[in-house]
């Protein structure tokens, strides 16, 4: 994932990076604590969504087992002058409160982790036991739709089929993505961990089919398609086909 910040990347990240943003406020609104969260990115990497949060005032606590991706998020985050809050731990959603405080944080994002831990469920327990009474669970993965109609528009029919039917999602031994979730199965695993199920957005709907160059060309043609991704993002036709699937919800 890219920096919200940047247009060309906003196509993969303007719809989470919105719902984050409003959501936050209205955290940070109700903590009366001069608006300041504490918030935790589990394998949020070089920081692509950590530093964008940080700008916005808020402390930001980074878990993630890549030493190389936590050297990024700090040169990331010291270029964007928010060094001072942005905390960069190694370590991993199976074992993260060997490394951060359980019930510590008002929000916990767990962007692209479910998709590889061992086992998603134990992996969504833990985020929702980092987060404080009241806090807020952001949680983005693999859309399951999203690869079916990817492997058939390429011509890759049984790749397709394969994907459909697969337990995981996957559609063969090459496929660089070990789990995929359907839009039911996601909400299941966050209520199943006992959070209040908020918004689902579907994610990148036509960002991955449309041709890079008609975006970066075609007068327009970026702004158009981020609207478009903004009007279908929160409606259920068409979270059967998203690249990502996105769930906000609450710890009551």
């Amino acid at each position: 994932m890219s920096d919200p910040q940047r247009p060309r990347a906003s196509l993969r990240t303007a719809v989470v990076w919105e719902v984050l943003e409003a959501a936050l406020d209205r955290r940070a609104k109700a903590t009366g604590r001069d608006g300041v969260l504490d918030v935790l990115d589990t394998g949020g990497g070089s920081g692509n969504f950590a530093v964008p949060v940080a700008r916005l005032g808020h402390r930001v606590t980074v878990v993630d087992p890549s030493p190389n991706a936590l050297f990024a998020l700090e040169r990331r985050a010291a270029e964007a002058g928010v060094a001072e809050r942005v905390r960069g731990v190694q370590g991993d959603a199976h074992g993260l409160f060997d490394v951060v405080e359980r019930g510590g944080y008002d929000a916990v994002l767990c962007h692209g982790v479910l998709e590889y831990v061992d086992d998603p469920a134990e992996g969504l327990r833990n985020a929702v036991a980092a987060l404080r009474p009241a806090g807020t669970l952001s949680v983005l993965a693999a859309g399951l739709g999203g690869a079916v109609l990817a492997r058939a528009l390429a011509g890759h029919f049984t790749e397709a089929k394969q994907a459909l039917t697969d337990p995981e999602g996957r559609w063969g031994t090459g496929d660089p993505m070990p789990r995929r979730f359907t839009a039911d199965q996601l909400t299941a695993l966050v209520a199943g961990a006992g959070l209040e199920v908020g918004p689902v957005h579907g994610v990148r709907v036509f960002a991955d089919l449309v041709p890079g160059v008609l975006v970066d060309t075609e007068p327009g043609a970026l702004d158009a398609l981020l609207q478009l991704e903004a009007a279908a993002a929160e409606l259920p036709a068409f979270h059967s086909v998203a690249t990502q699937l996105h769930v906000l919800a609450e710890r009551d």
